[in-house]
């Protein structure tokens, strides 16, 4: 090992089943063996013999284990890094599960860049996986699989990380991503002037493209193309979820993915024939992590996304306009219009694709692990266009933690670690009594049985915030068209339920 040489990736891969259920457990497979496949095939995809010279296996955390209590029906695998090592004859100092978040691929590889970097390490796979339509097809159809198994081999388990939402926000049942992000996409479409149908039109315009992109991508779970009436039209097959979302504007979850990228020394590179047009650098890497949804001072954006991208570009000494390739997170609209806002594309004019895979709503959201897709994709592309420069954004969270690379083919004269993560200095103070102010921000959640409950921030003149429900009088205001945002409210708190409730003045 080598202290201060380049990092280089050198091998990826991704595997894809659309195995359900329906026709027996013949074929299922597991997030070990989904993880198996692509890591082979990146080994396979390196052009040199590596598996012995892997002296490190870091594994992004699955669904089953990011949320605590969550159950195993089909048995847990309670060592994955140890049980990959196994499956495919390797032999590593280091076994890393690394924490919670979308932002983890990204992260991981900064990490490791820095680490060979250091001379900590030599060669490092990277994988991770989602068998969750294989779970689900399984129960559905009441077939048995059985996904337990463990390993020997020691390993560092990175747990799941701080909690990124609170009592107040659970009080007041923002509990599912979907809210979350569902309180960004109203803030955005308050700020454009736009009604629900107006924005769910631009919603639609700007994930119509993606949908074209995962029809043509071998990997993507749902590949097929659909039109912007479709996307903007609720229907059966495109329920309201949490307004303005429908179904197809939500990152897609039942999916049986993976995917694994090698990163390497230089040196080792070069000593193992690693040939050079497999050989592709990361040039700059930015990380930010954002506060609780109810304390950023902003909800029309991300400061998270803005610092990190920067940050990326800044130590890649490139601007947005340097960039010909793009894997922005896309877990909702607004992830992307935050992204490209930050990134000064206009999107409705640019040309470059803002996906290389399609996206997690059309290609698929394979949990934490999506932007393992967009790195092994984006090192496609850059082979296959050397001397290019590419961005991928991984997002973790509600926007919540953002780790971003940029990588070429063309070999970096320097390279420098990703500084620490960075974290907000502003944040607003919560107001938890009685008071008065504007609407900021909302969405209705909806269930089976249609349109359920409201949920709104409110801003004060003092520039505090306020948490509250709608009352039955407020609820059918959030269900017209035009925007509430802007309006006057008056919020009275229940001081044993802990939660506010709020009334059109």
């Amino acid at each position: 090992m080598a202290k201060g040489d380049l990092p280089v990736l050198v091998g990826v891969g991704q595997s894809l089943s659309q195995w359900d259920g329906t026709n027996g457990p013949d074929g299922a497979p597991s997030p070990l063996s989904l993880m198996v496949e692509a890591s082979k095939a990146a080994l396979s995809d390196s052009g040199a013999d590596l598996a012995d010279a892997i002296d490190t296996i870091a594994v992004v955390r699955i669904f089953e284990d990011s949320v605590g209590g969550a159950p195993h029906p089909h048995g847990h695998n309670t060592n994955l890094p140890g049980t990959l090592a196994r499956d495919i004859n390797a032999s590593p100092d280091k076994l890393i599960y690394e924490t919670v978040g979308g932002q983890s691929p990204q992260a991981l590889v900064n990490e490791m860049a820095a680490r060979i970097h250091a001379g900590d390490a030599d060669c490092v796979l990277i994988s991770g996986s989602e068998a969750n339509r294989a779970s689900k097809g399984a129960r559905r159809n009441g077939v048995e699989i059985d996904w337990a198994d463990s390993a020997d081999a020691d390993y560092e388990d990175r747990g799941m990380g701080p909690m990124m939402l609170s009592r107040e926000e659970i009080k007041h049942g923002i509990v599912a991503p979907a809210y979350f992000y569902a309180l960004f996409e109203n803030a955005i479409a308050a700020r454009e002037g736009r009604s629900r149908s107006e924005h769910r039109k631009a919603m639609a315009e700007l994930f119509q493209p993606f949908t074209s992109v995962a029809a043509g991508n071998p990997y993507s779970q749902f590949p097929q193309e659909h039109s912007v009436e479709f996307l903007s039209t609720p229907s059966k097959a495109n329920y309201e979820y949490a307004d303005p979302f429908l179904k197809w504007f939500i990152a897609q979850d039942a999916v049986n993915q993976g995917a694994a990228a090698i990163l390497m020394s230089s040196s080792k590179a070069e000593a193992l024939g690693v040939p050079e047009d497999k050989r592709v650098y990361l040039h700059g890497g930015g990380e930010a992590a954002d506060d609780l949804i109810s304390l950023r001072p902003r909800l029309d954006g991300s400061w998270a996304m803005q610092t990190a991208i920067g940050r990326a570009l800044d130590q890649a000494d490139k601007t947005a306009d340097d960039i010909q390739h793009l894997d922005l997170y896309s877990c909702f609209p607004c992830a992307v219009f935050s992204s490209t806002a930050e990134l000064g594309i206009d999107w409705k004019s640019d040309p470059r694709p803002l996906t290389l895979t399609g996206g997690l709503p059309f290609f698929g959201g394979p949990g934490n692990n999506y932007s393992l897709h967009g790195i092994a994709e984006m090192a496609a592309k850059l082979r296959a266009n050397p001397g290019d420069y590419g961005l991928v954004l991984a997002n973790g969270g509600w926007m919540t933690k953002e780790a971003v690379g940029v990588y070429s083919t063309e070999k970096p004269a320097r390279f420098a670690p990703a500084e620490p993560y960075a974290t907000p200095s502003e944040r607003v103070t919560l107001c938890k009594d009685d008071c008065e102010g504007i609407l900021e921000t909302f969405t209705v959640t909806h269930g089976k049985e249609g349109p359920n409950k409201g949920i709104a921030f409110i801003r004060l003149e003092d520039g505090r915030r306020a948490l509250a429900n709608a009352s039955k009088e407020a609820f059918p205001v959030l269900r017209e068209d035009a925007s509430p945002v802007g309006r006057k409210v008056a919020v009275t708190v229940d001081p044993e339920k802990e939660r506010g409730t709020f009334n059109f003045i």
